[in-house]
């Protein structure tokens, strides 16, 4: 699951209007966010094995930290905490939590069983939808264009940066999505994890693009 997990935060802001798309990003990919780190300091590894799944060549040996069950409601408490200490507001504060835990459930559907319930000698989970490359990309991308959907039904352009800067960030996540599953497989694992940085373009575009955008208001 990739822009899978992003369409998750562009619908979320239906749910949470002020709270912005980088935010949401950042709290949908959390535990995306720290694993590249997790493995460019050898705490935790992947293995690059072509052929293990139909949609991608790595094999998650052991990623406790970021990734088990019991850990992804640990940072949604404490991204949720963090964000309620800065902006008060209980409420979104709450969406941010359950943005952070929604990564986890979503690679619950996809992953082979290798996600642990908690740190330690867990068992490991996964429904293994990676086995199915048609099925597994219709429902991906079936979450990314739903919350993109939604996202520019519940937000108007202030600008023209407003629309442009949107429809790059859809376009590059898109691109993005068909290069990881279509192209060769990663060189090496450090080659991951540095990758896994360029992440951050995506979430520093949402806040830019949210920054020209207004929640669309009801009429009375």
């Amino acid at each position: 699951m990739f822009i899978g997990h992003f369409g998750v935060g562009f619908g979320a802001k239906s749910a949470a209007p002020k709270v912005s798309l980088g935010m949401l990003f950042i709290a949908v990919q959390f535990l995306d966010l720290l694993w590249p780190i997790l493995v460019l300091l050898n705490i935790e590894h992947v293995v690059i094995k072509p052929g293990v799944t139909t949609v991608t060549p790595l094999e998650f040996t052991d990623y406790p930290i970021s990734h088990s069950l019991v850990m992804a409601i640990v940072w949604g408490l404490l991204l949720g905490t963090a964000y309620w200490f800065s902006r008060k507001n209980l409420r979104n504060a709450v969406i941010i939590g359950v943005c952070v835990l929604s990564h986890w459930i979503l690679d619950l559907i996809v992953h082979a069983p290798d996600l642990p319930l908690f740190p330690g000698n867990s068992p490991k989970v996964g429904l293994g939808l990676w086995n199915s490359f048609a099925v597994s990309q219709i429902i991906e991308w079936i979450i990314f264009i739903g919350g993109a959907t939604l996202y520019l039904m519940k937000t108007r352009a202030k600008n023209l940066k407003g629309t442009i800067v949107l429809w790059i960030l859809i376009v590059f996540m898109a691109v993005s999505h068909l290069a990881n599953i279509f192209g060769p497989p990663p060189p090496g694992v450090m080659e991951i994890a540095w990758a896994g940085q360029l992440q951050w373009i995506f979430v520093l575009l949402a806040f830019w693009v949210d920054r020209n955008r207004e929640p669309v208001m009801k009429s009375a």
